[in-house]
């Protein structure tokens, strides 16, 4: 990213984090480095992450399916933090003059305690407080098993996550996977970006108990069916 961009971005973080206060994280992402995205951050105790931390799952899925082309910004989804605090987050894609996405600025707010407060409310004119507490557990439970965004420290964690979710949608134990389902497996990883990370071939072999040359050859194949589609 442009220096002067990269600088005035930086700035935006720190005066967002002291403005809108210790339960919104305010994240830049450059990206042209995608395991080492993050290249700012305001209030990470949110998220757990800090400055080197790699894209998230959502951001490499953004740019793969090109989504930022029609649209400037992503407003409020669900994101899980590393302990499992549901996040309500919104993205920016910043672009450059061919409209490209460069960069993306994230603002994730942690509203657990606003949540808490108001059940403690409800509780005082409601007779089944038990009601209440299952209906919240479950809620959360929900959202947490149909997240569209984790945010990780590491890229081991991001493949981690997205190929665990494949794995859990496709019910195939990853000790008795045939050639073919593996080959379905690294297309639907590919589809979501994960593979725009350095190290992710690595990461993906090992969870997937092959060789980094088979997951080459997977993705050999792959490009080579969608060029003769």
């Amino acid at each position: 990213m442009n220096k002067n961009i990269l600088d005035q971005f930086t700035k935006l973080v720190e005066f967002l984090g002291k403005v809108l206060g210790p339960d919104y994280e305010i994240v830049l992402h450059d990206l042209t480095d995608k395991k080492y995205s993050i290249v700012a951050i305001a209030n990470g105790h949110v998220s757990g992450r800090k400055v080197g931390a790699p894209l998230t799952n959502l951001g490499l899925k953004v740019m793969t399916m090109g989504s930022y082309k029609n649209s400037d910004y992503l407003i409020n989804y669900n994101g899980a933090s590393g302990t499992n605090r549901v996040l309500r987050s919104s993205t920016m894609f910043i672009k450059d003059d061919n409209d490209e996405v460069v960069a993306m600025l994230c603002i994730n707010f942690d509203d657990s305690k606003y949540v808490a407060l108001s059940e403690e409310i409800l509780k005082l004119c409601h007779p089944d407080e038990l009601i209440l507490q299952n209906k919240s557990y479950d809620s959360v439970n929900s959202i947490l098993n149909d997240v569209p965004e984790n945010f990780s420290e590491s890229i081991e964690e991001v493949t981690q996550t997205v190929l665990q979710k494949v794995l859990a949608d496709e019910n195939i134990p990853v000790d008795r996977l045939t050639q073919d389902e593996r080959l379905s497996i690294v297309d639907i990883l590919n589809q979501k970006g994960i593979f725009m990370l350095k190290g992710a071939v690595s990461e993906v072999a090992k969870q997937l108990h092959c060789s980094e040359p088979s997951i080459y050859r997977y993705l050999n194949i792959l490009n080579k069916d969608k060029s003769q589609q």
